[in-house]
């Protein structure tokens, strides 16, 4: 049985997980997501163009590779079929290397709605969903009332669903949601993504994964959020609806934690998050400002401005701990080019005492406490190899590997996957 690599985020999302899996197709024979919904957005940049994928894995680009969508993701029919529509002018033979989970859970229209019901009823307290239905989808897998991407191929499935609309409507009523007119439209869309769906294989992917390990193919687990956002490991209750972390393969893929190889895990060289909860290291002015409009931190799913901050480094050793990070890739250290001084959040005060550990309660008035570094000035987003970095890079880079115990492989200095810096 040949190993599966894990690449998974460290942060709070959005660390550039798509650009680096792309970059690594090359290497694997296949790729397969195995957690999360169409609330991710993997963005990829090569040849001038610019690609947005929200389920389908970041290795599709690469049509001798296969790509496999696992149980473990939630999926909406009608971002599929969008999803699909875009991709189709330079893939036009999709179906051919995309393998769909038949034990993968439905996005139904009606999660959608009572999203968007629990985020009003929770006022100032909410979490800042994305609105696409994922924590609603998430809850009836585990309450086990929800349909899965098999039951598509049952003749009685229009009546499953019409089943689940009746009782998700009732929920809406209790709520006092008000249904909008525009939803039998959204049902239609719906429903020509469920035909568009049977144009692809769709089969038992745990079986399909085991096979290729076990005939020496090289897989590549991709991960979407990011482990701060993790259901139990996460800054809870503001995180995603899944399990982000390593761990979460095995039960996204149906595969044995022996099975597991090396866990990359991708980081940017500051922070970055969408909605709410807690940031310790957010800067609300100028220099969080100057990160998100160098960084181009805009949400790829929901154009929502990121919250932008200082590294994080008791956040990301955490991270490295709980996933067994075996290879720590930096991302967007072009970004950083121009600050004379960066800071890094070494530790936490809490109640006056210092700690590099993460409280359980992330509601606790945290204070980060940084030290300075000197930062560079060079465009460093056209050079080729690691000796060729700012020192003021090199040393930055040498005070996480110190810190975290892990050596930092690869390097990204611009969105293109042509901007990539390997050191080994």
């Amino acid at each position: 049985m040949t190993k599966i690599d894990i690449l998974l985020g460290l942060q709070w999302g959005d660390e550039g997980k798509g650009k680096i899996v792309d970059a690594l197709t090359p290497d694997y024979n296949a790729v397969a997501r195995f957690q999360g919904g169409p609330n991710a957005g993997h963005t990829l940049e090569f040849n001038n163009q610019k690609y947005i994928l929200h389920t389908i894995p970041s290795g599709i680009f690469h049509t001798d590779k296969l790509n496999i969508i696992g149980n473990g993701v939630v999926l909406d029919p009608s971002v599929f079929l969008e999803e699909v529509n875009t991709l189709r002018p330079v893939l036009p033979d999709i179906e051919r290397n995309l393998v769909i989970s038949s034990r993968a859970h439905l996005i139904l229209p009606t999660h959608r709605l009572l999203d968007a019901a629990y985020e009003k009823v929770k006022g100032v307290m909410k979490i800042g969903s994305t609105l696409k239905g994922i924590g609603p989808a998430y809850t009836d897998k585990t309450a086990r009332l929800g349909l899965r991407i098999g039951d598509i191929l049952r003749d009685d499935f229009r009546d499953l669903y019409y089943s689940k609309k009746s009782d998700h409507f009732k929920i809406l009523e209790s709520l006092s949601f008000t249904i909008d007119e525009d939803f039998e439209q959204m049902e239609t869309e719906w429903f020509d993504g469920i035909e568009l769906l049977k144009r692809f294989r769709i089969e038992n992917s745990e079986y399909l994964i085991n096979g290729l390990s076990a005939k020496g193919s090289k897989i590549l687990a991709e991960g979407a959020q990011g482990t701060m956002l993790d259901i139990d490991f996460g800054s809870y209750p503001f995180v995603t609806s899944s399990n982000t972390v390593s761990a979460g393969a095995c039960s996204g893929m149906g595969i044995a934690p022996g099975l597991i190889g090396e866990v990359y895990g991708i980081f940017k060289a500051y922070c970055t998050r969408v909605g709410s909860g807690p940031f310790p290291t957010e800067q609300i002015n100028t220099t969080g400002e100057r990160l998100r409009m160098q960084g181009h931190e805009f949400g790829a799913t929901t154009g929502r401005p990121r919250r932008c901050g200082w590294l994080d480094l008791p956040a990301l050793k955490y991270s490295i701990m709980i996933n067994g990070v075996t290879r720590l890739f930096m991302t967007k250290s072009d970004v950083m080019s121009g600050f004379e001084t960066i800071r890094v959040c070494r530790k936490y005060r809490i109640n006056g005492i210092e700690t590099d550990q993460l409280p359980y309660d992330h509601s606790m008035e945290i204070e980060p406490v940084y030290t300075n570094y000197p930062g560079w000035s060079e465009d460093i987003s056209k050079l080729k190899s690691y000796d060729e970095l700012p020192e003021n890079l090199k040393s930055y880079i040498g005070i996480i590997e110190k810190e975290t115990g892990v050596p930092v492989a690869i390097v990204s200095v611009g969105p293109d996957r042509s901007e990539t810096i390997y050191r080994d």
